[in-house]
């Protein structure tokens, strides 16, 4: 794959050092190390490896890879072993997406408590989804959930919801049968989204009650609890967003949709037009539009843009993919080996379909010829040998 015009590196890169010292003392110390990472992705600062085919001696350079959870250039990889491992899990069922989103006074919180809120968001919304389905009255049966947490909206706002990947059924609740549910139909959002209505809010106060949530600035009034819970009262006659999508049309078609979903980044390099003395410019997509004039180009200044995209960093150790109910780690392997017993189905054998390619035996894109590493050269050396031509640079995933 060629590399894109233009990449969120290069922002950086040229625009990054002027923008840390315009906003010294208000960027993290994570937001930082993210801002560095990107900018030496795939460059000599990293090191890499020199490779020579041994027919042509066609050659070439790989730097290698910052693997940072942020970076646009890193995902590709990191999702292809992601879904390698999870093709395993699947089961010969329709799956379905759900999606559920905080309302925009309660993202607010989140922006200042990015670690408490967030989990809070993933637990209320699998607890939602656990506790409707085992009810006799929609499905009654223990289901599985993958969930992933996005927090950004097309143009890079703060915009946290989660994605739900769900079976279309479940073990009963005396794990004897499978439960499914009905044709093209899961679970009613509508009463889905009462229940999230009321979890979170309940748990977002006793986290407040802990003092686990910090306010600042417009917000400082509510660290008293009377304000507190005096704010999350409106929020209970709102609706609370709760949807489900389409069921997909197989096994491998939630392969190819979690491939787009789950190692996402706040925006790829693909839909970055210019980085010009008017600002950033790239494509986003207006979900408030109609469907045909959805797809639509923003410009924001150079240092709006680096920080929309910022805001959008993790604490570390935060994990934005978690597994719920039958596929929760400690006892995912047994409970989908019960699924597929009750459902009569084998486990597949054989290597993933979406395996990545072997790494280990690259081929010479001139003459098909074997290509070996002729030199490993460390971090900010220069390499002693150098490509056949300008365009045989390459920069692949290497680390």
């Amino acid at each position: 794959m060629s590399r894109p015009a233009l990449e969120v590196a290069d922002i950086f890169r040229n625009h990054g050092p002027t923008w840390r010292r315009a906003n010294a003392g208000h960027v993290s110390l994570d937001q930082l190390k993210v801002m560095s990472a990107i900018e030496n992705c795939r460059t000599a600062a990293l090191g890499g490896h020199v490779a020579r085919c041994e027919d042509c001696a066609y050659t070439t350079i790989a730097y290698n890879s910052c693997r940072n959870r942020h970076c646009p250039k890193c995902q590709g990889a990191a999702a292809k072993n992601w879904l390698a491992a999870r093709e395993a899990d699947l089961l010969p069922v329709p799956y379905y997406h759900v999606v559920f989103t905080l309302p925009a006074a309660i993202a607010d919180i989140a922006y200042q408590n990015k670690a408490v809120v967030y989990d809070l968001l993933f637990k209320a919304s699998a607890e939602a989804m656990l506790t409707i389905a085992a009810d006799p009255k929609h499905l009654g049966a223990r289901v599985g959930i993958t969930s992933v947490l996005h927090s950004w909206g097309s143009a890079m706002t703060h915009h946290p919801h989660v994605h739900m990947i769900v079976p279309g059924g479940g073990i009963s609740l005396d794990g004897k049968s499978w439960i499914s549910c009905r044709p093209g139909f899961f679970l009613p959002v509508r009463v889905l989204s009462r229940l999230f209505r009321r979890l979170f809010p309940e748990k977002l106060i006793v986290a407040h009650k802990a003092g686990h949530l910090k306010f600042f600035g417009d917000h400082s009034a509510l660290a008293d609890a009377q304000a507190f819970a005096a704010y999350l009262a409106s929020l209970r006659r709102t609706e609370w967003v709760v949807y489900a999508k389409r069921p997909f049309g197989g096994p491998q078609a939630v392969l190819a949709y979690l491939s787009r979903y789950t190692h996402r980044v706040a925006i790829a390099n693909s839909r970055l037009i210019a980085c010009d003395r008017t600002g950033v410019t790239f494509r986003w997509k207006d979900y408030r539009a109609d469907s045909r004039d959805r797809q639509k180009v923003m410009t924001l200044s150079t240092g709006e843009f680096i920080r929309r995209f910022l805001i959008h960093v993790l604490p570390q150790g935060f994990h934005r993919i978690r597994h719920y109910g039958l596929f929760a780690s400690g006892t995912r392997a047994d409970n989908i080996a019960r699924a597929r017993e009750l459902l009569a189905v084998a486990k597949p054998e054989g290597e993933p379909a979406s395996a990545a390619v072997d790494p280990g035996k690259p081929t010479c894109p001139c003459c098909g010829g074997r290509i070996v590493i002729i030199e490993v050269f460390e971090r900010g050396a220069t390499p002693r040998h150098r490509p056949t031509a300008p365009t045989s640079v390459i920069r692949i995933d290497t680390s």
